[in-house]
C-alpha cells in the first residue's frame, strides 16, 4: 500500500512540474484578457441576430476568461441584452471547452496537435450549435427568465490601474479559486490512474474504435470537469491505452456539459434549445474524436509530448511550488463573507 501511495505522489509531482510554468502563464494571460475585455464590450458585439453574432460569440468564447459568476449567468446576460439564442448557445458551447490557461496546459501535457485542435473544435462547435439553434428557433421568441447580471470587476469600467489590479486578481486569485479544487482532484486522479492502471488496460477493455468514444462521451456529458483539470486525466488515460480521439471526446464533453447547465438552459432558453445544445456537443465530440484519431494515425505522434526545448529545472520546480501555493490559496484562502 505504501508503495502505491509513493508512486501516486511521485506521478502527481511530475505532472505538476511539467504543467506549472504553462498554467501560471495562462493565469497571467487570463488576467490580462479579463482586464482588457469587459463584459459590456462583449454584449455590444454579440447583440442582434444572424450569422455574424454567432461567429463573434464562438470566437470570443474560445479564449475569453469569465469572472467568477461563471459562463451561465454571463450568457444569460448576453441574452437579456439582445443576443439571439444562437449566439448565446455559441458562446455557451465554445467558452467552457478551452481557454488561455487550458491551452498552455494542453500543450505542456498533450503536445501541439491537441493544443491547436482543441480550440479549433470549440470554435466550430459553437458555430454549428448557434446556427442550428437559430434555424430551429426561427420565429419562436418566447418569454425567458434570466439570471442576475454579473457585477464583478470585469463587468464595470474604472481606472486603468484598477482594471489591471482587478485582472491580476482574477488571474491569480479568482480563477484558481474557481478551478483549484477541480484541478487538484484532476491531478490526483491522473496520478492514481498512472500508478495503478496496467499498461494498455483501456485499449484491451474498450478497444480503439467508436465504442470507446461513446463510453467517454457518456461519462463526460453528465459530470463537470473543468477544461484545465481534464487535461492531466486525459493524458493519464491515453498512457493507459485510450486512443487520442476517445480522450478528446472526454476533454470536450466534460467541460462543455453537465446536468446543472443543461437544466438551466432548458429552463431559461427552452427545451428545444437545450436538446440542440446537447446534441451538438455529442455529435461534434464523436466526429472530432474520429478525425483526431485519423490525423494521429498518419503522423509520428507522441501522446504525452515534451517540448523540443526544455525549461531549466529551477524554473520548473519553482513554478510547481508557486502553482501549488496559488491553488491552495484559491481553495483554502476564501474571502470572509461580508457581515449583513
Amino acid at each position: 500500500m505504501a508503495d502505491y501511495v509513493e508512486m501516486i505522489i511521485m506521478h502527481f509531482w511530475h505532472t505538476v512540474v511539467e504543467m506549472s510554468p504553462y498554467l501560471l502563464f495562462g493565469f497571467l494571460l487570463a488576467g490580462i484578457l479579463s482586464a482588457l475585455i469587459p463584459q459590456r464590450l462583449v454584449e455590444k458585439h454579440l447583440g442582434g441576430k444572424g450569422i455574424l453574432p454567432v461567429l463573434k460569440a464562438s470566437l470570443f468564447g474560445v479564449p475569453l476568461p469569465l469572472c467568477s459568476c461563471s459562463v451561465i449567468p454571463v450568457s444569460m446576460s448576453l441574452r437579456k441584452h439582445g443576443a439571439s439564442k444562437g449566439s448565446t448557445i455559441a458562446f455557451l458551447l465554445s467558452t467552457p471547452q478551452t481557454g488561455v490557461d487550458s491551452f498552455f496546459v494542453t500543450f505542456s501535457l498533450l503536445g501541439w496537435l491537441f493544443a491547436i485542435f482543441r480550440p479549433v473544435v470549440a470554435f466550430v462547435t459553437g458555430i454549428i450549435g448557434g446556427m442550428l439553434v437559430d434555424i430551429f428557433e426561427q420565429g419562436k421568441e418566447g418569454q425567458t427568465s434570466v439570471l442576475p447580471k454579473c457585477s464583478d470587476h470585469c463587468c464595470n469600467g474604472g481606472k486603468a490601474i484598477s482594471r489591471v489590479a482587478g485582472g491580476l486578481k482574477y488571474g491569480f486569485v479568482t480563477l484558481p479559486r474557481d478551478i483549484g479544487r477541480a484541478m487538484l482532484i484532476g491531478l490526483v486522479t491522473a496520478a492514481a490512474i498512472t500508478a495503478l492502471v496496467p499498461e494498455g488496460y483501456f485499449a484491451e477493455k474498450l478497444g480503439t474504435g467508436i465504442f470507446a468514444m461513446v463510453v467517454m462521451m457518456l461519462l463526460g456529458i453528465p459530470v463537470y470537469v473543468c477544461a484545465t483539470a481534464s487535461v492531466p486525466v486525459a493524458a493519464a488515460l491515453i498512457l493507459k491505452g485510450l486512443t487520442p480521439g476517445a480522450a478528446f471526446v472526454f476533454l470536450m464533453t466534460g467541460p462543455a456539459t453537465n446536468a446543472a447547465s443543461f437544466v438551466t438552459i432548458w429552463r431559461v432558453l427552452g427545451g428545444l434549445t437545450a436538446i440542440v445544445y446537447l446534441a451538438t456537443v455529442a455529435g461534434c465530440a464523436l466526429l472530432s474524436g474520429i478525425l483526431l484519431d485519423y490525423i494521429a494515425a498518419g503522423m509520428n505522434f507522441e501522446i504525452v509530448a515534451r517540448p523540443g526545448w526544455m525549461l531549466p529545472h529551477i524554473v520548473s520546480y519553482t513554478s510547481a511550488a508557486v502553482l501549488l501555493v496559488v491553488l491552495s490559496f484559491g481553495i483554502f484562502g476564501r474571502t470572509k463573507p461580508t457581515p449583513k
